[in-house]
Protein backbone atom coordinates (compact mmCIF):
# COMPACT_ATOMS: atom_id res chain seq x y z
CA UNK A 1 0.00 0.00 0.00
CA UNK A 2 2.06 2.84 -1.34
CA UNK A 3 0.76 6.32 0.80
CA UNK A 4 1.50 9.46 -1.08
CA UNK A 5 1.84 12.93 -0.06
CA UNK A 6 1.30 15.77 -3.02
CA UNK A 7 2.30 19.02 -3.06
CA UNK A 8 1.05 21.57 -4.60
CA UNK A 9 0.61 25.58 -4.91
CA UNK A 10 -2.01 26.89 -3.19
CA UNK A 11 -3.42 28.52 -6.70
CA UNK A 12 -4.04 25.15 -8.14
CA UNK A 13 -7.74 24.31 -8.39
CA UNK A 14 -10.01 21.72 -7.01
CA UNK A 15 -10.34 20.03 -10.55
CA UNK A 16 -7.00 20.25 -11.27
CA UNK A 17 -5.73 18.59 -7.85
CA UNK A 18 -8.01 15.79 -8.73
CA UNK A 19 -6.43 15.45 -11.92
CA UNK A 20 -3.02 15.16 -10.14
CA UNK A 21 -4.31 12.59 -7.89
CA UNK A 22 -5.90 10.69 -10.23
CA UNK A 23 -2.98 10.86 -12.92
CA UNK A 24 -0.27 9.09 -9.52
CA UNK A 25 -2.85 6.81 -8.77
CA UNK A 26 -2.91 5.34 -12.56
CA UNK A 27 0.91 5.59 -12.59
CA UNK A 28 1.13 2.93 -9.67
CA UNK A 29 -1.75 1.22 -10.62
CA UNK A 30 0.15 0.59 -14.30
CA UNK A 31 3.69 0.41 -13.27
CA UNK A 32 3.80 -1.06 -10.29
CA UNK A 33 0.92 -3.08 -10.53
CA UNK A 34 -0.90 -1.39 -7.37
CA UNK A 35 -4.04 -2.83 -6.88
CA UNK A 36 -6.40 -0.09 -8.10
CA UNK A 37 -8.50 0.43 -4.55
CA UNK A 38 -5.51 1.57 -2.41
CA UNK A 39 -5.31 5.00 -2.86
CA UNK A 40 -4.24 7.31 -0.14
CA UNK A 41 -2.62 10.34 -1.10
CA UNK A 42 -2.44 13.71 0.95
CA UNK A 43 -2.30 16.71 -0.76
CA UNK A 44 -1.26 19.55 0.99
CA UNK A 45 -0.44 23.87 -0.45
CA UNK A 46 2.71 25.63 -0.63
CA UNK A 47 2.98 28.82 -1.26
CA UNK A 48 6.22 30.87 -2.62
CA UNK A 49 7.50 31.58 1.49
CA UNK A 50 7.30 28.00 2.10
CA UNK A 51 8.81 26.20 -0.58
CA UNK A 52 12.46 27.36 -1.99
CA UNK A 53 13.70 25.56 -4.79
CA UNK A 54 16.02 26.24 -8.56
CA UNK A 55 14.03 27.20 -10.80
CA UNK A 56 17.61 25.69 -12.86
CA UNK A 57 18.92 22.49 -11.30
CA UNK A 58 19.96 19.93 -13.15
CA UNK A 59 19.21 21.67 -16.43
CA UNK A 60 15.00 21.41 -15.77
CA UNK A 61 13.26 24.44 -16.39
CA UNK A 62 10.83 25.08 -13.50
CA UNK A 63 7.42 27.38 -13.11
CA UNK A 64 5.58 28.70 -10.18
CA UNK A 65 3.55 25.67 -10.39
CA UNK A 66 5.91 22.92 -9.07
CA UNK A 67 4.33 19.20 -7.96
CA UNK A 68 6.21 17.35 -5.20
CA UNK A 69 5.19 13.95 -4.96
CA UNK A 70 6.55 11.74 -1.82
CA UNK A 71 5.55 8.24 -2.60
CA UNK A 72 6.10 5.75 0.62
CA UNK A 73 5.61 1.83 0.11
CA UNK A 74 7.21 -1.87 0.43
CA UNK A 75 10.52 -2.24 -0.78
CA UNK A 76 10.62 -4.57 -3.53
CA UNK A 77 10.58 -2.52 -7.21
CA UNK A 78 13.21 -2.65 -9.38
CA UNK A 79 14.75 0.50 -11.16
CA UNK A 80 13.08 -0.78 -14.26
CA UNK A 81 9.48 -0.37 -12.46
CA UNK A 82 10.87 2.98 -10.70
CA UNK A 83 11.58 4.87 -14.08
CA UNK A 84 7.89 3.25 -15.88
CA UNK A 85 6.34 5.03 -12.85
CA UNK A 86 8.06 8.36 -13.06
CA UNK A 87 7.47 8.41 -16.57
CA UNK A 88 4.40 7.44 -16.24
CA UNK A 89 3.24 10.05 -13.67
CA UNK A 90 4.58 12.91 -15.42
CA UNK A 91 2.99 11.62 -18.70
CA UNK A 92 -0.92 11.60 -16.56
CA UNK A 93 0.02 15.03 -14.96
CA UNK A 94 1.26 16.57 -18.33
CA UNK A 95 -2.50 15.07 -20.21
CA UNK A 96 -4.54 15.14 -17.98
CA UNK A 97 -3.60 18.32 -15.52
CA UNK A 98 -2.07 20.14 -17.83
CA UNK A 99 1.41 19.91 -15.75
CA UNK A 100 4.59 20.43 -17.21
CA UNK A 101 6.95 17.28 -16.59
CA UNK A 102 9.53 19.63 -15.94
CA UNK A 103 7.65 21.02 -12.84
CA UNK A 104 7.15 17.07 -11.54
CA UNK A 105 9.06 16.19 -8.65
CA UNK A 106 9.09 12.67 -7.74
CA UNK A 107 10.75 11.21 -4.14
CA UNK A 108 10.19 7.22 -3.26
CA UNK A 109 10.86 6.01 0.46
CA UNK A 110 10.85 2.11 0.63
CA UNK A 111 10.39 -0.05 4.05
CA UNK A 112 9.32 -2.90 5.05
CA UNK A 113 5.74 -4.57 6.31
CA UNK A 114 7.24 -3.72 9.95
CA UNK A 115 7.48 0.02 9.45
CA UNK A 116 3.10 0.23 8.63
CA UNK A 117 0.27 0.09 10.61
CA UNK A 118 -2.59 0.53 8.13
CA UNK A 119 -5.83 0.48 10.81
CA UNK A 120 -6.63 -0.37 14.07
CA UNK A 121 -3.41 0.32 15.49
CA UNK A 122 -2.62 -3.71 14.49
CA UNK A 123 1.30 -4.49 13.45
CA UNK A 124 0.90 -4.92 9.36
CA UNK A 125 2.40 -7.94 9.05
CA UNK A 126 -0.08 -9.43 11.46
CA UNK A 127 -2.78 -8.43 8.81
CA UNK A 128 -3.74 -10.84 6.00
CA UNK A 129 -3.16 -8.63 2.98
CA UNK A 130 -6.52 -8.80 1.49
CA UNK A 131 -7.71 -7.28 -2.35
CA UNK A 132 -10.10 -4.86 -1.80
CA UNK A 133 -13.19 -4.87 -3.43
Amino acid sequence: MPFIRTCVHKDTPAAQRQSIVDGIHQALVDSIGMPADELFNLVTDYDAQQFFYSRTFNGVARSDGVVVIDITLRRGRSDAMKRALYASVAQNLEKNAGIAPSDVFIFMHENDYSDWSVGGGKFAMAIVQQVGI
